[in-house]
């Protein structure tokens, strides 16, 4: 090593020695971190995954009754206009349905959810006033579909659907609203109360009553009023005046008219009696029938285990309160998949620690020295989960995988420092200090041993750089991994001097003697003595080595992410619009009950429409059944995930049904983030409803003949039926009638207006007024049976005009729901595929769409779901992976301080790069954001073991040198010989310790192996062919540059005569 080098390994060495002097300091420093360590994993929340979903702020509007076209133009149009320049939004999608509006405004990565709120609720204060009168934008919670961790149904024997859903609305929501982390508890199914007031339109008219006199009448007659106090005998009252209607009785008594003394009551032009609301939204259980469900939505940002801990013990406490009979059945409980994750993890680190100790004591065959890296171990492991605590990391799959793929790595500095202490204390004199012998071993190699560390957490830099969902999924890893490996580094350099000055004592084999090093090394000589031999070929071998792995490069598919199973499916077909809620219940039944046949699942809840939550924009169309399954070891035999999907799929084949399979948490990640659940979505944009859905039906058609393609659905955008009423105006002006009074009877009558709320002691119930279902059934029964009240003459009972004679009444088709992104009007198609890589079907697609569709002027499509993360990861990681590998060759350059050694060093990443591609193809992987990360943290081990075969071959080279004052071309022979082959044990010790640490994720199974392989996969193909092409070509190339300008001569032993 030159001086320039020793300069920068002093601090290190001044370390180690202060380290070793002060024994006692630095196992108190390790206890301290110890003890606060298992503190922090007692504490530490866990989770299945990172949070993935974005910051989003959803304004819900109700608007009762209202066309998803009038939806449009009047609230969500106005709404999505002025949240385009809210601060920081990214993407603002309007959903115009029935009744209601949504809109969503996704913001950037690292907004605070509160400070978006409070934008969004400023800019909702500008736009208010553009708004019909009546129509109030709320804020929806804060929280996202994300967040639905825990459903569960409200079972009764002897109830009805209406007092479950009673029961649940006014009592099981607000209670368990109030159990910490919950930010809302939504209802769907069932039947909500209210009063119907059906009035009969020929009384009305016998009467003289016009319908808004009734509306008026009940309107005010539901009132309690306050007159202050009033002193009787020393004490004060109160004085209120009773008013609220309490029951059907009171409605029933409310006087409508009064004549010459003789009223007439509600009762006699109206018949009442407490029925079901208007319903968007069905459930249904096991295929056995419509129930009540309630879904629990955590507030964003909060732990889901917390908060269905929280849920459930809310849930006992309170179940002492439901009436008798009535239970509570989880049909979804997000509790499980987190437990199972985290037990998959446990394993696999428990499985990695203990291979990595049998590495240390097989090659050392000296329990003692295999201590110093076996303690070791388990400190920098808590060190990982103190910084964990202090980011508020949670443990779930991805930052105890970091933790897991740098199990192996951690103890390289340890394993190669002891072996070195062995080597010294072979060569000792007698006389000589045992300690400062181990001190000495320990500054010969740990300068270069703690760069070699830093290299591997620098090359995880690319990692933190990724945005969004891949951002969010892969950053914990990122931290966690590199959190381990600057413990490790700091740990080499402190607590590993100290252990070996404790622990190496006795009788210790010499490396001579070692049956496991003579193996080697018998295996490694006439190897290492051919590559001498022929330097060159040697050189050229490994080049057209690289050259053949273009084979199964180009073979590789891609795909954005590899599907986690959750244990549960998330079946959700799309039928055609204007489906009735009749129709849909009756279809659900009979798909839950055909999925429920399936012996491996275990219970199967199926939701039509959207519950009661502005965090559910589902049309009554879209179904959304969680399949539950059993435990996989009570599946039938060579049963698999992707063939049960496939079995059922072929089982759930209905006419105008298209199927599409996903997972509960991806499927809500996908529709917050894209607005579209498959893995493939396809959005088309543009200004005509009608063209639009030409277009979208065009590419439908197109991508169904794409091989690979499962099922491809183009939402319909006129598929809606409307009954058109159209004011004739020329006719209202002859009876005196203005189109608003119109406009009032048709709301009324027709889709009848909610006039006031009942009060029943906790619970509030709905009063309506409208016609009877056989006069509003049909275009024809509307035209003649519905009554416009006409103004009378002075002195007459008011007249009645039948609505037929002042509009016209049709029926047409139109937008069953309207959708826009960024105010630009959007139709999505949504295509599910199987046995294809996302990125090679994309392709294909593309292509097929181009050539066989015909896009107008003013129309355009994007490309959107997982292919859309996949593009940003692919541009984002072409940018900073150069960048990295800039920066290890700045950090070897800073260890080293010559280009050369930097450069043969660099050489070890091309080459590791060979056997990660052969074993991902041979694996049957797609290249994903998964294996980009495995690649990744290949590329610093793989630098960390060309770092360790140079500091050898280095060191003896030294040693000659220092020896023969003039060495020549035989002498580094023998160097060579000597640094590569008598130190083949260290070398092979790092190797196999990282791949034995990194086998137990190969070979896990569980809940998030699916990822966790695909990052250990090209690590362990890249250890191997890196460690075979390390041992042969970097000595190669070693003894290339170092013999230029050595004195040739003659030399048997070289084999290169001169």
């Amino acid at each position: 090593m030159n001086t320039s080098q020793n300069r920068s390994g002093g601090v290190l060495n001044a370390l180690i020695e202060w380290s070793a002097a002060n024994k006692f300091l630095v196992l108190l420093a390790t206890l301290a971190v110890t003890i606060a360590g298992i503190v922090a994993v007692a504490r530490t929340p866990l989770d299945a995954l990172p949070d993935l979903s974005d910051v989003q702020v959803i304004v819900y509007t109700e608007v009762p009754g209202q066309a998803p076209q009038v939806v449009e133009d009047q609230v969500t149009y106005p709404l999505t206009t002025a949240m385009l320049s809210v601060p920081k939004s990214k993407v603002v999608r309007g959903f115009s349905f029935f009744g209601a509006s949504f809109v969503y405004v996704i913001f950037e990565d690292g907004t605070d959810i509160y400070w978006a709120r409070s934008r969004v609720l400023e800019y909702l204060n500008f736009v208010s006033g553009k708004l019909p009168r009546g129509v109030t934008p709320q804020l929806g919670p804060d929280a996202t579909s994300v967040g639905w961790v825990y459903q569960y149904a409200v079972m009764g024997k002897n109830r009805t659907l209406a007092e479950l859903r009673t029961i649940q609305d006014w009592f099981l929501r607000y209670q368990l609203t109030k159990a910490q982390g919950v930010s809302e508890v939504a209802s769907v199914g069932g039947f909500v109360q209210q009063y119907h007031v059906i009035v009969d339109p020929v009384k009305l008219r016998s009467y003289g009553v016009p319908l808004m006199k009734v509306s008026q009448v009940i309107r005010d007659s539901n009132r309690d009023v306050g007159g202050r106090v009033i002193e009787m005998a020393e004490a004060e009252y109160m004085v209120r005046g009773r008013g609220y209607l309490r029951g059907k009785a009171d409605i029933e008594d409310l006087v409508v008219k009064a004549e010459k003394g003789t009223p007439v009551l509600v009762r006699d032009v109206a018949r009442v009696e407490l029925g079901p609301d208007e319903r968007r939204g069905i459930a249904e259980l096991d295929g056995d029938g419509e129930i009540v469900q309630g879904i629990v939505v955590a507030r964003f940002g909060q732990n889901a285990l917390d908060v269905i801990h929280n849920v459930k013990a809310k849930i006992e406490e309170i179940k002492s309160g439901l009436p008798e009979g009535v239970t509570l059945q989880a049909v979804y409980d997000r509790s499980d998949l987190i437990h199972r994750a985290i037990d998959t993890l446990k394993t696999t680190l428990l499985e990695e620690s203990l291979i990595v100790a049998l590495v240390c004591v097989v090659f050392l065959l000296h329990v003692r020295s295999a201590l110093v890296a076996i303690l070791m171990l388990p400190v920098g492991v808590l060190i990982a989960f103190l910084c964990m605590r202090a980011l508020g990391i949670n443990s779930n799959i991805m930052s105890l995988g970091g933790i897991a793929i740098a199990i192996g790595a951690m103890i390289d500095a340890a394993i190669v420092m002891i072996e070195n202490a062995h080597k010294h204390l072979e060569r000792l004199k007698p006389g000589e200090s045992r300690a400062q012998a181990m001190v000495d071993a320990c500054k010969e190699v740990g300068p270069a041993l703690f760069f070699s560390l830093l290299i591997i957490t620098v090359s995880f830099l690319p990692v933190f750089t990724l945005e969004a969902e891949e951002g969010r999924m892969f950053a914990p890893l990122a931290f966690t991994k590199t959190f381990a490996m600057a413990g490790a580094a700091l740990l080499s350099v402190t607590l590993v001097p100290v252990l070996m000055g404790l622990f190496i004592r006795g009788r210790i084999l010499p490396e001579a003697r070692n049956p496991v090093n003579r193996a080697l090394i018998a295996f490694y000589r006439p190897i290492i003595a051919w590559v001498l031999r022929w330097r060159k070929t040697t050189i050229v071998l490994a080049v057209v080595a690289m050259g053949v792995t273009t084979y199964p490069a180009l073979r590789l598919g891609t795909e954005f992410m590899p599907t986690l199973n959750e244990g549960t499916i998330l079946y959700m077909p799309s039928s055609l619009p204007a489906m009735s809620v009749t129709k849909a219940g009756e279809l659900m039944q009979v798909q839950d009950r055909i999925l429920k046949s399936f012996p491996e699942v275990a219970s199967v809840a199926g939701k039509a429409g959207r519950a009661l939550t502005a965090t559910d924009p589902a049309p009554l169309e879209m179904f959304e059944t969680v399949v539950n399954l059993k435990p996989e070891s009570e599946w039938r035999p060579g049963m698999t995930m992707d063939k049960l999907i496939a079995e059922m799929d072929k089982a759930m084949q209905f006419p105008g049904v298209s199927n599409a399979w996903t997972m509960p948490i991806r499927a809500r990640i996908d529709m917050l983030a894209t607005g579209i659940r498959t893995p493939i979505g396809i959005k088309v944009f543009g200004k005509d409803l009608g063209e639009m859905e030409r277009i979208a039906r065009d590419i439908e058609r197109v991508v169904k003949e794409v091989p690979g393609t499962t099922s491809a659905y183009a939402e319909r955008l006129t598929g809606g039926y409307y009954l058109d009423i159209e004011p004739d105006r020329a006719a209202l002006a002859r009876y005196g009638l203005a189109v608003g009074e119109l406009q009032d009877v048709i709301m009324t009558a027709l889709g009848g207006e909610m006039v006031t709320t009942t009060v029943e002691g906790r619970e509030r119930f709905g009063v309506i007024v409208r016609y009877p279902r056989e006069l509003r059934s049909d275009p024809q029964a509307i035209a003649t049976h519905v009554l416009l009240p006409r103004m009378p003459e002075m002195g007459q009972v008011p007249a009645m005009v039948p609505l037929g004679e002042v509009a016209r009444v049709r029926v047409t088709k139109g937008a069953p729901a309207i959708r826009t992104e960024n105010a630009l009007l959007s139709a999505y198609i949504y295509v599910d595929l199987h046995g294809r890589d996302i990125g090679g079907y994309v392709k294909d697609a593309r292509k097929a769409v181009a050539e066989n569709v015909d896009f107008p002027p003013g129309y355009y499509i994007a490309w959107s779901g997982q292919f859309e993360y996949m593009e940003r990861a692919v541009e984002k990681l072409k940018i900073v992976v150069p960048l990295t590998i800039l920066a290890i060759m700045v950090l070897l350059y800073l260890n080293f301080r010559r280009m050369t050694e930097t450069v043969i060093v660099m050489l070890s990443v091309p080459f590791a790069l060979v056997g990660g591609v052969w074993l991902i193809w041979w694996l049957g992987y797609n290249l994903s954001v998964a294996v980009a990360v495995g690649f990744i943290a290949l590329a610093g081990v793989a630098a960390e073991t060309g770092v360790v075969m140079l500091i050898y071959l280095e060191h003896a080279w030294e040693r000659i040198r220092a020896e023969r004052g003039r060495p020549t071309a035989a002498d580094l022979y023998e160097a060579v010989m000597e640094g590569a082959v008598e130190r083949v044990r260290p070398k092979m010790m790092t190797v196999v310790a990282i791949m034995a640490g990194l086998l137990p994720i190969m070979w896990s199974t569980g809940t998030g192996s699916e990822v966790m392989r695909r990052i250990a996969a090209p690590m362990v193909g890249g250890m191997i062919s890196s460690t075979i092409l390390t041992l042969a070509v970097i000595p190669a190339i070693y003894s290339l540059v170092k013999g230029r300008g050595l004195p040739a001569r003659t030399n048997a032993t070289t084999g290169e005569a001169k």
